[in-house]
């Protein structure tokens, strides 16, 4: 439930600056770049599955083992796991890719 309320704020956050960029540059296509960034980065960084990626980027294409653990009682939650650990390569590879992908978006954007 955690994971849609984070998936409803970042798309109505995609939709406050749709309707921003709308209002300033007057253009159906730079509000329709602007979706298509905002929502492949909201599916790079809301939509994957983190237990399988917040491992060692070297373990990556190894499958993911689910630890057994023994039937919890009702009044017992299960331990969420943590949703973001620094990885350096990991950090870095985003910084990259979403870096130069804000870089194009804006010069789309500010370009007349």
């Amino acid at each position: 439930m955690a994971d849609d309320a984070a998936l409803r704020r970042s798309l109505i956050c995609l939709a406050a600056i749709m309707a921003v960029i709308g209002l300033y540059t007057h253009s159906l296509k730079k509000v329709m770049a602007t979706y298509l960034f905002g929502m492949l980065a909201i599916g790079g960084v809301v939509l994957p599955d983190w237990e399988f990626f917040d491992r060692p980027v070297s373990q990556w294409s190894s499958p993911l083992s689910v630890p057994q653990l023994p039937p919890l009682h009702p009044p017992h939650s299960p331990p969420t796991p943590s949703r973001f650990r620094f990885y350096p390569i990991r950090t870095m590879i985003y910084a990259m890719v979403y870096g130069y992908g804000f870089y194009k978006w804006w010069m789309y954007i500010s370009s007349t």
